[in-house]
């Protein structure tokens, strides 16, 4: 396997690293793996995000959670294509460096309106993120659910996709098994049905389906959470890229590690082939590991602002913005970056924390009770509504004190800017709403 053959790409948290080599295999089976793999028509409706960083790359990719054919027994009652997981990679313009976002599927969030399988719309409402996915696939469509998936985070994130990929549980397993399995080191033993897995605690090679358990299992390890599943697939990636740069040096487990990610993965139409995805390779393979950042959207659980949902996470603000943002212009987060995510994750300024005044700024009657609805269904607490004189632009003013929570408000809302004033009402932070007024950010 020559250099040019390898390929680097991340899926989220269900394929890993996938690394395709070509040259080595021959004419035969380079025709017969490329026509292994499934390209999709995408076409994604509505005002799209402006691509902020030419040249940049931003890859759409999920861990499907299809139980269809083969993996009908990871699940019943499901009917509708699955996402168990999700990712976007962000390869910068200058390909020196790339971060991996991984998004909680329980992450709530606005899911747009999107077509179904069958041409109808869905109505746009609050769910989990993982939701999108089945909603354009209701009818085994993939190019629907990727065009619903990829909607859904332009519009929650900012950020513009380019590509799509996805890959399901079976073409999992088989890269793993044709590597011979990767280790896993669990500190406790692991007991999930759900997830078909027994293992003991310690280091151990996991194949079959006890590697597909252990990147599944959830209930039954730390929290139950998706946030501790994240972090254990993201170790899993990382170990499984190691070992496949270590051992694909033989054409036969090359051509079984290609044979079983060829089948598996389904893409949009300009990665549809090897020498597409090749072409890509060639574009990131010279990386340096110390410079592939792997970090999860900053979080905290949702029942910190809606009381009665224990199983939701929503986004943790201003740090979420500001991630997408710096993704959006092509800024490494990096180690330090990494490390300041993780310090104000300590101790998250939560919506419900964040007080607001609402007045209306727009001259029609009712604006600011509508607003301040949408407000509450955010999680933030209003204190009061009212009417300010006539303004072309939402604004947001605050105390000194505040201004953490003005920056939670500001970046919830679109094109709103917080400014500090002494004149500002002491106690709250005052969101004077204009013509320009939107709430679309979250759920």
């Amino acid at each position: 396997m020559t250099r040019r053959g390898r390929i680097v790409a991340w899926t989220g948290g269900v394929v890993g690293v996938l690394l395709l080599g070509t040259a080595g295999v021959g004419v035969w089976a380079y025709i017969q793996l490329d026509g292994n793999i499934q390209g999709a028509d995408i076409d994604i409706d509505g005002d799209r995000p402006a691509n902020l960083s030419p040249g940049s790359k931003n890859i759409l990719l999920v861990g499907s959670d299809s139980r269809a054919g083969a993996n009908a027994k990871y699940g019943k009652g499901l009917t509708t294509m699955q996402s168990d997981t999700l990712m976007v990679l962000h390869i910068a313009a200058n390909r020196k460096w790339a971060t991996a976002l991984s998004f909680p599927r329980d992450s709530w969030v606005k899911i747009p309106a999107c077509t179904r399988g069958n041409g109808t719309k869905s109505t746009p409402h609050s769910f989990k993120i993982n939701e999108a996915f089945s909603i354009g696939g209701d009818t085994g469509e993939v190019g629907k659910a990727a065009a619903c998936t990829i909607k859904t985070v332009e519009q929650n994130t900012g950020l513009r996709i380019d590509n799509f990929a996805s890959i399901d549980f079976q073409g999992f397993k088989g890269m793993v098994n044709a590597l011979d399995g990767i280790e896993v080191c669990p500190k406790h033993a692991i007991h999930d049905k759900k997830a078909h897995l027994d293992l003991e605690a310690g280091c151990q090679t996991v194949r079959d389906e006890k590697a597909l358990g252990y990147v599944r299992t959830r209930y039954s390890v730390g929290d139950g959470s998706d946030l501790g599943r994240i972090g254990r697939q993201q170790e899993f990636m990382k170990a499984l890229g190691e070992k496949a740069q270590e051992k694909l040096t033989s054409p036969g487990a090359l051509y079984d590690f290609l044979t079983a990610a060829t089948k598996s993965i389904k893409t949009d139409k300009d990665l549809d082939s090897l020498d597409a995805l090749t072409g890509l390779a060639s574009t990131v393979k010279d990386i340096p590991s110390d410079r592939l950042t792997f970090v999860t959207v900053p979080n905290y659980y949702r029942e910190a602002d809606v009381p009665s949902d224990h199983a939701n996470v929503v986004w943790q603000y201003p740090q979420a913005a500001d991630l997408f943002s710096d993704i959006a212009h092509d800024r490494e987060l990096g180690a330090a970056g990494k490390k300041k995510l993780a310090e104000a994750a300590k101790n998250p300024v939560t919506a419900r924390s964040v007080q607001v005044r609402v007045l209306n700024g727009t001259g029609t009657a009712g604006q600011a009770a509508s607003a301040a609805d949408q407000l509450r269904r955010l999680g933030f607490t209003v204190i009061a509504t009212g009417n300010a004189p006539a303004t072309d632009k939402t604004t947001i003013t605050y105390p000194a004190a505040l201004k953490p929570q003005s920056e939670v408000l500001a970046a919830r809302l679109r094109g709103a800017k917080a400014t500090e004033s002494a004149d500002a009402a002491p106690g709250a932070v005052t969101l004077t709403i204009g013509p320009d007024f939107s709430a679309e950010v979250g759920g």
